[in-house]
């Protein structure tokens, strides 16, 4: 990093981390909502007919759930955190033309697939970061591409300047399934710094919320954490965070000569005494209770999931949930921040419809959250 860049972030965390007046909380001392695969439509019937046919019905019923566009999770429903699946595609149309797609259409007993629409504009003919769930049997989305997701997120966010941060979750997906023709392209050196380059030319510096921002003038990020903490919701409002939500190879690999993340736009979940400590992604609240509650009580950040594969929701099995926002994670994952009209016993919300509310680990119990309408205190 350049030192005009570094003064740069300096100054920015400087002002973000000026002290505020009142009870107002810092972004670790709140919980937030959030939704799993955020970008996702369910597959048309007739595909997951076709899955459940295949002798794979409990993988049929964990991708039929839908979710709303970005913007309106955001204003609708108070959603502060979000996921996306990226598949890199550096000279366009890889995943224009998947296997179900051409499966059903070709089948002529069912053609309720070929009056949905798929792709009309042709962005997924375009190279760059595409957003899907998984090549060729789950392709339907709201928002085809990364950068499209971006803007949408940033036109949102400019449109509603005091909501509190919104937490960006990217999964980057490069993995070989035999059984499928579409063979995804690696994420090397040079598409990780695609995709914080991508991150970059949509949002300005004073738009995000970065590890060298969170570092400061420390020597990692896991010290400024347990040092200095995290900013005062009121000094970070309006502004968006990404993390990365791989591990293993791709994460070490974002890592490589950037120990602490340094000039990163993501944060990575690692181990917590790496340097790059900050942010980790927990997914089992029921089996890493404590774990969890451990690293919230230490200042860290943490997304878990209240729920996962419909099981939950079918069931009307609460307990998954409760565990999850009483663990203290500050973002707690969903596929229901509404409740599906076929399973109306079974969503994750706040009392009250409040966006935000006080942490139950490391929040001050005397804060009343924030409303959906507006982020304002209540």
């Amino acid at each position: 990093m350049s030192r005009r860049t570094r003064l740069g972030a300096l100054l920015i965390w400087g002002l973000i981390r000026a002290r505020v007046s009142g009870d107002e909380p810092r972004l670790n001392q709140i919980q937030v909502i959030g939704t799993h695969n955020s970008y996702r439509l369910a597959p048309d019937p007739a595909v997951l007919k076709l899955i459940a046919a295949s002798g794979h019905r409990k993988d049929a019923e964990a991708l039929d759930y839908t979710h709303r566009p970005l913007p309106e999770q955001f204003s609708e429903q108070g959603v502060r955190q979000v996921e996306l699946d990226l598949f890199a595609d550096p000279k366009g149309g890889l995943f224009a033309a998947p296997m179900a797609l051409k499966l059903i259409q070709a089948n002529r007993k069912d053609q309720k697939i070929a009056a949905s629409p798929f792709d009309p504009d042709g962005l997924l003919k375009k190279p760059g970061l595409k957003i899907l769930h998984i090549q060729d049997i789950d392709f339907r989305v709201t928002v085809p591409t990364f950068r499209l997701a971006l803007q949408q997120i940033q036109k949102w966010s400019r449109a509603h300047p005091r909501h509190v941060p919104i937490l960006v979750l990217v999964e980057l997906k490069d993995e070989v399934i035999r059984a499928l023709p579409t063979q995804p392209v690696a994420f090397g050196k040079e598409e990780l710094a695609g995709v914080d380059a991508e991150i970059r030319s949509v949002f300005k510096s004073d738009e995000l919320l970065t590890p060298d921002q969170v570092r400061g003038h420390r020597a990692s990020l896991r010290e400024a954490v347990k040092s200095d903490g995290w900013p005062a919701l009121e000094r970070c409002r309006g502004r968006v965070l990404f993390a990365l939500d791989n591990e293993g190879t791709i994460r070490d690999r974002y890592l490589e000569g950037k120990r602490t993340l340094e000039g990163r736009a993501m944060f990575a979940s690692v181990e917590p005494d790496h340097p790059a400590a900050g942010w980790f992604k927990i997914n089992d609240p029921v089996r890493s209770f404590e774990t969890i509650q451990k690293l919230a009580r230490e200042g860290f950040l943490i997304r878990t999931r209240a729920d996962a594969d419909t099981r939950q929701a079918r069931a009307g099995d609460v307990s998954q949930r409760d565990k999850a926002l009483a663990s203290g994670a500050q973002f707690v994952s969903t596929d229901y921040p509404v409740p599906d009209p076929r399973f109306p016993g079974y969503c994750v919300q706040f009392e009250r419809r409040v966006v935000a509310r006080s942490n139950p680990i490391s929040g001050n119990p005397d804060w009343n959250g924030l409303d959906l309408e507006r982020d304002r205190p209540q």
